[in-house]
């Protein structure tokens, strides 16, 4: 080979190599600026999320703050609820009923009479609040167990005393008979307690069983008495004894009509707030089981409204499913049943051929003469059908 050839050769190796490098060098910045690209989407999208979840969470405050704006109160202090930023006050009176219709004729007068007095007195505004609430035996059954419990021990110390005495000679006629006495009475307490018991979970079941609680509401507002130049504490204490004296006012008128009635304290203006933002569920969640559980949001037990529909619609569906798989069953039972008398039946064709044959026989014995059918059946019962 000629210095020529080997310069061309050199020259040729050179260029391709230089047209490779170069190549690479191009793979490298495109594939950089796709790394590039990439961070960027990348960053962009992390943002948009982050946007997106600030704007969740401020939608979310939002619908606090209205469910507060719903709740119309602000907090309850010193037996009173207190509204619109302290710019009004509210206090309770809790009355007890009385039966008017089991009344006679002068006790009926006389609480119309009282009534009457009542209303003269008012020189202010009062609301008047009626609230239902489903009665709730939990507490109370729980005691009549205890005390069952307490009774059934009792009666099974006297059982183990008087068979003691039955299987011993020391003691005389008299001294079993009053020991049976004694197990017989025990025995029939136990016996009543627990049909109580079992009575009593049996109402506690029937969630018709309503109670109602009457109030007589009394607002104090600042704005209204010209009481505006105090602070929050000053204005507190002037609209609690404002408040305070006509509620005792009160007490007192309708006390003459037989009604009696107590201010409500902050625990139970609690309560009554309870109660009535959670109509379902105050009956199985209570108040001081929800103070005791450290809850401060007293809406916070209520269900969203789609949600107690799908539960309804859920159940809905469970008690239809089990009522068309029990007429599904029945259905089957009563097909296998005919089945079964079909099969029978089957299986005893032959037989009830040969019987109706004879019993045909003997319908036209008259006309057949005795003899023929005598002899017919023979051969009946010697060519057995088969």
């Amino acid at each position: 080979m000629s210095d020529n050839q080997i310069s061309n050769f050199l020259t040729i190796s050179l260029v391709t190599l230089v047209v490779v490098f170069f190549v690479l060098l191009v793979i490298l910045a495109v594939l950089m600026l796709k790394e590039r690209n990439k961070n960027k989407t990348n960053q962009t999208n992390k943002k948009a999320l982050t946007d997106e979840t600030k704007k969740v969470n401020k939608d979310i405050e939002y619908t606090k703050n209205s469910i507060f704006d719903f709740m119309e109160f602000d907090k309850v202090e010193d037996n009173m609820i207190i509204r619109k930023n302290g710019r009004q006050f509210v206090m309770v009176i809790e009355c007890q009923g009385v039966n008017y219709d089991l009344m006679s004729g002068l006790e009926k007068n006389s609480v119309e009479q009282g009534f009457l007095q009542f209303l003269n007195t008012l020189r202010y505004p009062i609301q008047l609040y009626i609230q239902t609430r489903t009665v709730n035996l939990g507490s109370s059954i729980r005691r009549y167990k205890q005390k069952i419990n307490t009774i059934k021990d009792e009666y099974m110390r006297k059982q183990m005393e008087y068979n003691a005495m039955l299987n011993s000679d020391e003691y005389t006629a008299k001294e079993i008979n009053n020991a049976k006495f004694e197990l017989i009475k025990a025995q029939n307490l136990y016996e009543y307690g627990l049909d109580i018991v079992n009575n009593t979970e049996k109402m506690n079941l029937n969630k018709n069983i309503l109670k109602k609680h009457y109030y007589v509401i009394l607002s104090y507002i600042p704005e209204e008495t010209a009481n505006t130049g105090f602070d929050g504490e000053e204005m507190k204490n002037i609209a609690f004894s404002d408040l305070y004296t006509k509620a005792q006012a009160l007490i007192s008128s309708l006390g003459v009509c037989d009604v009696a009635g107590k201010v409500l304290d902050s625990e139970e203006l609690a309560e009554l707030l309870y109660i009535a933002y959670n109509r379902d569920e105050s009956e199985t969640y209570q108040l001081n089981t929800a103070l005791k559980a450290g809850v401060d949001e007293l809406y916070s037990t209520a269900k969203n409204v789609l949600d107690k529909r799908m539960q309804e619609i859920n159940t809905e569906i469970k008690t239809k499913a089990n009522i068309k798989a029990n007429d599904m069953a029945v259905e089957a039972m009563m097909n296998q049943d005919k089945a079964r008398r079909a099969k029978q039946r089957e299986e005893r064709m032959n037989q009830l051929i040969d019987e109706m044959a004879k019993d045909l026989l003997d319908e036209n014995e008259e006309i057949l003469g005795t003899e023929v059918v005598e002899e017919a059946k023979k051969l009946v019962d010697k060519k057995k059908t088969k």
